[in-house]
């Protein structure tokens, strides 16, 4: 779940007509927030890395994120395995291909729950209601940022320690997930995910996650 969390919060940030920085304008997370502010729909290919003590090489997991309303998040896997996560209303479905479909509220999974609060704010650009669920910090230039969200509820802190989202411009190339327990997750959205395919080595993600990288 911490993964799907993870995924979800920054997602669906595709280029936008919103006028950009320039690298040497002072900017800040309310700066960055602006530009990945976007009206539903929306959606946005992801390619995420998965490492397990279990998995003898990183899996690779593609999808889409999808946002048809201003209250419903979607989480579709398509790669190894077809998979569907919604998150609407304070619960989560998960529709797995040859499963029976699971639905259950996000008060049991803090990592959701503290998702469906803040991501709203995120792609709204509501700096305000994020900084309730986050402490925000922000690095870099307009054309090179990071941007790191560390949970305020010591629920979420006990499964999530932070998010980063590194980008440039209005374009959010990478999120990289740090779990309380050290295990950091990497997953490429947009633009970065489509040229995964160019680049099929682990050096060679981890390259494209932090080209935007600012700090």
């Amino acid at each position: 779940m911490i993964a799907a969390a993870a995924l979800l919060l920054g997602a669906l940030a595709p280029p936008s007509a919103i006028a950009q920085a320039t690298a040497a304008e002072p900017f800040d997370s309310g700066w960055i927030l602006d530009q990945l502010r976007q009206p539903v729909p929306a959606s946005t290919p992801f390619l995420e890395l998965r490492e397990s003590e279990l998995l003898d090489e990183p899996m690779r997991i593609t999808g889409e994120y999808r946002r048809p309303d201003e209250d419903t998040l979607v989480r579709h896997v398509t790669a190894p395995y077809v998979e569907t996560t919604t998150l609407r209303g304070g619960r989560a479905t998960i529709e797995r291909e040859g499963r029976s479909p699971r639905s259950f509220a996000m008060s049991r999974a803090p990592e959701l729950e503290g998702l469906q609060a803040s991501f709203g704010a995120l792609l709204a650009g509501d700096h305000a209601a994020l900084e309730e669920h986050y402490a925000i910090g922000a690095w870099g230039t307009a054309d090179a940022w990071t941007l790191t969200l560390a949970p305020r509820s010591r629920q979420l802190a006990r499964r999530v320690e932070s998010v980063s989202l590194f980008g440039a411009g209005d374009d959010l190339r990478c999120i990289e997930t740090l779990s309380a327990e050290g295990e950091v997750q990497r997953t490429l959205m947009g633009s970065a995910a489509r040229a995964a395919a160019d680049a099929p080595s682990d050096d060679g993600f981890l390259a494209l996650c932090r080209a935007g990288a600012g700090g």
